[in-house]
């Protein structure tokens, strides 16, 4: 089992509007996700950031499926230009020691593949996490 989550903030000026149109374009993509086992998306508290999600996933192919589904492309497309701060992680109760380079290697495949999400993701004011370019050793 994977659980993947994600933190964020907003950048000053988007508007209650824009971050209820982001939240909610992720609650439809997350139920498009067939291979999300389940799914909560919406206010951080107790930390440094806005928001918060996390999906929970059966297998790493679950995962990839995921991260490369259309409904999350999309999102990613509309939501991150609305980001400042971003983390992601991954906890799991898979004995596997190389699961995190495996998820690592999901990503990098998924920046190559779009290279306008990687551009995104470059522009954030900041990102850390399982899924960050340049943070997969």
């Amino acid at each position: 089992m994977i659980y993947h989550g994600i933190r964020f903030s907003l950048k000053p000026g988007v508007t209650d509007e824009e971050a209820a149109a982001g939240l909610a374009a992720m609650q439809a993509a997350s139920a498009q996700m067939t291979t999300v086992r389940s799914y909560v998306i919406g206010r951080d508290f107790g930390g440094e950031y806005d928001f918060g999600a996390v999906s929970v996933l059966d297998t790493l192919d679950d995962y990839e499926q995921m991260m490369n589904h259309p409904a999350h492309l999309e999102v990613d497309r509309l939501g991150l230009p609305l980001i400042d701060r971003f983390v992601s992680f991954d906890i799991t109760d898979d004995a596997d020691p190389d699961l995190g380079a495996k998820i690592a290697d999901i990503h990098r495949r998924r920046y190559a593949g779009n290279p306008d999400v990687a551009d995104l993701v470059a522009d954030l004011g900041e990102y850390s996490g399982s899924g960050a370019p340049g943070t997969q050793a």
